[in-house]
C-alpha cells in the first residue's frame, strides 16, 4: 500500500499532526494508499522553506540557469514516464491511452513551452525628454512576484499543476502545491523529479489535505503567499478570492464553464461528430473546456442527432489498461451521486433521453466503480438546470436554432463564460459569431486545439486573468520600472 507524503523544503515528510486519509482507484474503487493530510503546522513549514529558498542559491540562479533546469523537470517527467502515467491513471481511472498520448506528455512540455517564454519575452524601453534637454530612459524588469499558492483540480492533475508551477518557476517564485485530495500522486512524484534533477530545497513544495479547515484553506489565508492560483469550480474560487483579499494577494483563477458547441448547417459533419465526442465525452466529461450544450442548425439536427447517438453508443467503458477501453469513471461516489442527480432532473423534467441517462453494467471486476453512461438528451427548456448548471460530466443537450442571432442570445445565456467552438465552413460567419460569444477562448471547426503562447482563461464567472505565453509572466512577476535621468 502507498504512502503518499508532503515534500517540504526538499524532503518527504508524514507532518506533525498524524493524520491521512484513503485514496482510491475510481475505476474500481480499491484502495491504493493513505495521503498525509496536512494542517496549520505542515503549511507554516512549506511557506519557511519557500521564503527561505527565495534568498538562497535559488535567487541567485540566472534566467538562463532556470531555463535549463525546468528542461531538466520536463526530461525527469519522460524519464519517468511510465511512472508518471501509473500514478495518473490510478488516481483518475482514465485510460492508459489518454493519459501517454495527451495528460503527461502535455505536463512535461509545460516546463519546455516556458523554458522557452522566459527567456525570449521582451519588456520596453522608452527614451525620455528632459526640461534640461539631456532626456532619460525608462526601462522595465521583471522580478518574481515570490511564494506563490498553487491549488490544483483532480480532472488532469499533472497537466493542469504544471501548467501553474512551471511558468511560477521560470520566472523565478518558490511554490507550494495543495493537489485535489483526489489526486494526490502526481504532485508527489514531482518532488523527486525535482531532487534528482537539482531544483534547490523549498522552491517545490507540496501539502496534501482538503479545503475548509485543511491545508487548503490555511495555504490561501497564509500572509507569507503572495499570490494564489487556482482551477477549479467557481464557488471554491469565490472563498479563495475572500481568503486573497486580506493582504490584498494577487489571484488567477480558471473557473467553471457551461461551454457551447455551435453547428451550423453547413458543417463537416464527420469533423463536427469528431470533435463533440472529443468535447463532450473526453475524461468522461470532466473537462473545464469540455461542451455541455450543444446547439444544430434545424435543417442538420435530426441527422446530427441520429448519428451522435451511433457513436456515443460505441464507448467502450472498462479497465484503464485495457486498450479496448474508450471511456472511465468519474473522479469519486460523491461526483457520481452529483451527476446522476442531474439525469434524473432530466428525466423528471421530460427530456428525450437520446442514450444513456444511468449507470452501465459492468464485469464484477469493476462494479465498484464511479460509474455512469454517456449520456445525450434534447427537448429541455432552456431555463432548466441541466442547461444553466455545470454538471462536469459526460453529458450534452443538443438544441435546434434557426439564426445567427437566435443562436448567439442561446450560447450567451450563462453566468459562465469559459469556450466555444463554432462549425461552419462560412468563414466570415465565423469571424462574426466568434466575436459575438462572450468567452475567453473560441475554436472554430476544433476543440482543445493550444498553442500555449495565447491567452488563456475564462470571462464573467468562468475565471480571473489570463495565463499562457507572455500573460503568465505577467501574473506570475512583478514588472518594475527603472528611470535613469541622463
Amino acid at each position: 500500500m502507498k504512502q503518499f507524503e508532503h515534500f517540504i523544503d526538499g524532503a518527504f515528510t508524514s507532518g506533525t499532526n498524524g493524520k491521512s486519509f484513503e485514496n482510491r482507484q475510481p475505476h474500481d474503487n480499491a484502495l491504493i494508499g493513505m495521503v498525509a493530510e496536512g494542517g496549520r503546522a505542515e503549511i507554516d513549514a512549506a511557506v519557511i522553506a519557500a521564503r527561505n529558498a527565495l534568498h538562497g542559491p535559488w535567487a541567485r540562479l540566472s534566467v538562463d540557469d532556470r531555463s535549463d533546469l525546468m528542461r531538466a523537470v520536463a526530461d525527469g517527467i519522460t524519464r519517468r514516464f511510465d511512472d508518471f502515467v501509473a500514478a495518473e491513471m490510478a488516481d483518475t481511472g482514465q485510460p492508459r491511452t489518454m493519459m501517454a498520448h495527451a495528460f503527461i506528455p502535455r505536463g512535461a512540455a509545460n516546463f519546455k513551452v516556458f523554458a522557452d517564454v522566459v527567456k525570449n519575452v521582451a519588456t520596453e524601453a522608452f527614451q525620455t525628454p528632459t526640461p534640461d534637454g539631456a532626456g532619460a530612459i525608462n526601462y522595465s524588469i521583471r522580478k518574481p512576484k515570490g511564494v506563490v499558492g498553487v491549488i490544483s483540480p483532480w480532472n488532469s492533475p499533472l497537466l493542469l499543476m504544471t501548467w501553474k508551477v512551471a511558468p511560477a518557476l521560470a520566472c523565478g517564485n518558490t511554490v507550494i502545491v495543495k493537489p485535489s485530495e483526489e489526486t494526490p500522486g502526481t504532485a508527489t512524484l514531482l518532488g523527486e523529479v525535482m531532487n534528482d534533477v537539482g531544483v534547490p530545497k523549498g522552491v517545490y513544495n507540496v501539502v496534501h489535505g482538503f479545503g475548509p479547515d485543511s491545508a487548503g484553506a490555511y495555504l490561501t489565508e497564509h500572509p507569507g503567499v503572495d499570490a494564489i492560483t487556482f482551477t477549479g469550480e467557481t464557488r471554491t474560487g469565490t472563498a479563495i478570492m475572500k481568503a486573497a483579499a486580506e493582504g490584498l494577494r494577487d489571484v488567477s483563477f480558471e473557473l467553471g464553464g457551461k461551454n457551447s458547441a455551435i453547428v451550423f448547417a453547413d458543417a463537416d459533419l464527420d469533423q463536427v461528430l469528431e470533435g463533440c465526442m472529443r468535447s463532450v465525452f473526453l475524461n468522461t466529461g470532466q473537462v473545464c473546456l469540455g461542451t455541455e450544450r450543444v446547439f444544430v442548425e434545424r435543417p442538420l439536427f435530426d441527422r446530427f442527432v441520429a448519428t451522435l447517438k451511433e457513436r456515443v453508443e460505441k464507448l467502450h467503458p472498462g479497465h484503464p489498461e485495457d486498450k479496448a477501453t474508450s471511456f472511465g469513471p468519474l473522479i469519486s461516489a460523491e461526483h457520481r451521486d452529483k451527476v446522476l442527480r442531474y439525469y434524473n432532473l432530466a428525466r423528471e423534467a421530460g427530456a428525450t433521453v437520446v442514450t444513456g441517462g444511468g449507470i452501465p453494467q459492468l464485469p464484477a471486476d469493476l462494479a465498484q466503480g464511479h460509474w455512469v453512461e454517456p449520456t445525450v438528451w434534447t427537448g429541455l427548456p432552456d431555463t432548466h438546470a441541466v442547461i444553466q448548471e455545470e454538471v462536469f460530466g459526460p453529458c450534452c443537450h443538443v438544441r435546434p436554432f434557426d439564426s445567427e442571432a437566435e443562436v448567439i442570445a442561446l450560447a450567451n445565456d450563462t453566468q459562465y463564460g469559459l469556450s466555444t467552438s463554432i462549425w461552419t465552413r462560412d468563414l466570415s460567419r465565423a469571424h462574426r459569431m466568434a466575436g459575438a460569444i462572450d468567452v475567453g477562448i473560441t475554436w472554430v471547426n476544433s476543440w482543445f486545439l493550444r498553442d500555449l503562447r495565447t491567452p488563456f482563461g475564462g470571462s464573467k464567472q468562468s475565471g480571473i486573468g489570463r495565463e499562457g505565453g507572455v500573460h503568465s509572466l505577467e501574473f506570475y512577476t512583478e514588472l518594475r520600472n527603472i528611470c535613469i535621468k541622463l
